[in-house]
């Protein structure tokens, strides 16, 4: 998933980790070290919640500045 990403963006800096637990404390767990925390998903549903359980709880719980930005 991350090849073509890596392949438009060479200069980023990418470490694959794979954690147990809940993705939402994974998240915030990583961003102790980070400066920026983004991404969300672009529900198309007109009802409910337009973000997920993760984007959620970061902005609530991270120690760092965070900016959701919706991609699609």
């Amino acid at each position: 998933m991350l090849r073509p990403w890596r392949q438009k963006y060479p200069d980023v800096e990418v470490a694959e980790v794979s954690r147990c637990g809940s993705p939402a404390d994974q998240v915030i767990d990583a961003c102790r070290a980070a400066s920026l925390v983004v991404g969300r998903r672009i529900r198309r549903s007109p009802i409910g919640a337009h973000i997920g359980a993760v984007t959620h709880a970061v902005p609530h719980h991270a120690t760092a500045p965070v900016a959701v930005v919706a991609h699609g």
